[in-house]
Order: structure tokens, then C-alpha cells, then sequence
């Protein structure tokens, strides 16, 4: 019984522990694409278009 419950508890933290990556993966992706247009727009008022 103790080895099934620490199997499913170690079953569970590896299921969480990749959700998480995933979130932390994806919220890079769209801190990095807020970062370009960031960019765009400084190039753009440097250039005197802004």
C-alpha cells in the first residue's frame, strides 16, 4: 500500500512538474515578443518615425 501511494505522489509531482515548464515555456514566448515590439518602437522613434 505505502509503495502504490508514494508511485502515484511521485506520478503526480511529474505530471505538475511538467504543466509547469510548459506555462513558464509559453509566458517566456510572450514576454519575448512584447520585448521585439518594445524594440520596433525604439528603432522607430530613433529613426524620427514615432
Amino acid at each position: 500500500m505505502k509503495k502504490r501511494f508514494v508511485v502515484l505522489l511521485m506520478m503526480t509531482l511529474f505530471s505538475i512538474g511538467l504543466s509547469a515548464c510548459n506555462t513558464v515555456a509559453g509566458a517566456g514566448k510572450d514576454v519575448q515578443k512584447v520585448g521585439e515590439k518594445v524594440e520596433d518602437k525604439a528603432v522607430d522613434c530613433k529613426d524620427g518615425r514615432c
